[in-house]
C-alpha cells in the first residue's frame, strides 16, 4: 500500500472517529424516553426525519452544538454543552427544535448563549419525611446502605438530574421501584418508607415499563386532582417564587393536678362545727343554773366563730388548719406558634405565561406541568 494512500485512510478514519464522538440524541419525551433521532452532522430542517418540534430531551455527547427554533439556524437559538439534558423546558425548547448545528472548537461564544447545564444527577434520602432529619447524599450506585449507616432508614427522598432505581434489599435485590426527578415528601404511599438497602442511576438509554416507576408525590394542597393522566405529555416549567406561608397559632390545652386552696372569705364550715362543740362545753361549765343554756349557746356561738378563723389562719400560716388546700384537676392553655410551613405558595412560568399553585412541599428548580400548565405528579 503506498504511503499517500494509507495517509488518506488514516485522516479518513479520524474524520469518522470525530464525527462519531461529536453524535447528538435528542429524544421525543423526557428523560430520554421514547422515539430518538440521533445525528452527527448539522441538520438544517428537522421536517426532513420526521422530528419537527417533536424533542424534549437531548444527550449531547462531545462538542458544542446550537440548535435553533426555526429551520435554517433562524429564530432563537441556545449552544449545548456536552451533557445530558432531561427536559428541554427549562431553557423554553420544548417540542419546538427545528434545526441544529455543530460549533467548531475555535469559535467565541457569549456566555448568555449557552443553555444552562444540565442539573447533576444524585439523590438524597432523608431520615424523616418532609426532608427532615439525617440525610445521605450520593451520586453513585450504593449496593448497601449497611456501609453508611442508612439501612432501612429513609423516609423521604430529592431525586434530582436523572432517574434512579431504589431497592428493598441489598445489591439491587427484593422489589425495586424506579424513581423520576423530584421532590418526594414521603415514602410511605410508595410501601418504601424505613425499607430501602440500595439504589443506582437508571442509564439515559434504559427503557422502563410505566409500572416500574414510583407514582410521583402529589403537588398541591386544594384537592384537586393533579395526578399524571394516561398517555399525557408533560414538561418541566421554571419555579420563578416559593413563598413558604406559615400556619397560625394554634391553642393547646392539659389538665394537671394543683393544690386549690379554699376562698379566703368562706368560713370553714368543718372548723366552726368543732369550735361550737367546745365552745359549748367551756360554757356549760362556768355558767351556773338558768344562765348555764345561756352561756352554753354563747360559748358555742363564739367558739364556732373562733374555730373557722382558726381555719383561716392556719390555712394563711401552713400550721395544719383544719382546712387545707386540696388537690383538684385544672385546665391550663397556651398559644404555640407553628414551627412549619403549612405550606408553599409557588410561582411558575410555562410558554410565558405565568401560573400559581399552593403546594405541600417545597419545590426545586422546575415542576411538572402538562401542555396547558397545569401541575402534574
Amino acid at each position: 500500500m503506498k504511503a499517500p494512500f494509507r495517509t488518506a485512510l488514516a485522516v479518513a478514519g479520524l474524520t469518522l472517529a470525530a464525527q462519531a464522538a461529536a453524535q447528538v440524541s435528542f429524544y421525543e419525551e423526557e428523560g430520554f424516553q421514547g422515539r430518538s433521532f440521533t445525528t452527527a452532522k448539522q441538520v438544517g430542517n428537522f421536517e426532513r426525519f420526521g422530528f419537527n418540534d417533536r424533542a424534549t430531551s437531548v444527550v449531547v455527547r462531545s462538542s458544542r452544538w446550537e440548535v435553533c427554533d426555526d429551520v435554517r439556524f433562524n429564530g432563537s437559538c441556545v449552544v449545548l454543552r456536552p451533557g445530558r439534558y432531561t427536559s428541554l423546558a427549562a431553557m423554553g425548547l420544548s417540542d419546538s427544535i427545528a434545526s441544529m448545528r455543530p460549533v467548531s472548537a475555535s469559535a467565541r461564544i457569549d456566555d448568555d448563549r449557552y443553555a444552562p447545564l444540565p442539573i447533576a444527577s444524585q439523590v438524597v434520602f432523608y431520615e424523616n419525611e418532609g426532608f427532615q432529619g439525617r440525610s445521605f447524599t450520593t451520586a453513585k450506585q450504593v449496593g448497601n446502605f449497611e456501609r453508611f449507616g442508612f439501612n432501612d432508614r429513609a423516609s423521604s427522598v430529592d431525586v434530582a438530574g436523572e432517574r434512579w432505581e431504589a431497592c428493598e434489599g441489598n445489591a439491587f435485590s427484593g422489589r425495586c421501584v424506579v424513581l423520576r426527578p423530584g421532590r418526594y415528601a414521603s415514602l410511605q404511599r410508595l410501601g418504601l418508607n424505613d425499607r430501602i438497602s440500595s439504589v443506582r442511576p437508571v442509564t439515559g438509554d434504559s427503557r422502563i415499563d410505566d409500572n416500574r416507576y414510583a407514582p410521583q408525590p402529589v403537588a398541591a394542597r386544594d384537592g384537586r386532582d393533579y395526578s399524571r393522566r394516561d398517555s399525557e405529555q408533560t414538561h418541566q416549567a421554571n419555579v420563578i417564587s416559593a413563598r413558604a406561608v406559615v400556619a397560625t397559632p394554634e391553642q393547646k390545652c392539659w389538665v394537671e393536678a394543683a393544690q386549690v386552696a379554699p376562698a379566703q372569705n368562706t368560713p370553714s364550715i368543718p372548723g366552726a362545727v368543732v369550735g361550737a362543740v367546745l365552745g359549748g362545753i367551756l360554757g356549760h361549765q362556768i355558767g351556773k343554773g338558768t344562765t348555764r343554756d345561756v352561756a352554753t349557746i354563747g360559748g358555742a356561738a363564739a367558739g364556732g366563730y373562733a374555730g373557722a378563723n382558726y381555719a383561716k389562719l392556719g390555712s394563711k400560716m401552713g400550721i395544719g388548719g383544719l382546712q387545707q388546700a386540696a388537690p383538684q384537676n385544672v385546665q391550663r392553655c397556651t398559644t404555640v406558634p407553628s414551627a412549619k410551613p403549612d405550606y408553599w405558595d409557588v410561582i411558575y412560568t410555562f410558554r410565558n405565561v405565568e401560573h400559581r399553585v399552593q403546594m405541600t412541599y417545597q419545590p426545586g428548580a422546575t415542576i411538572t406541568v402538562n401542555d396547558q400548565g397545569e401541575p402534574r405528579s
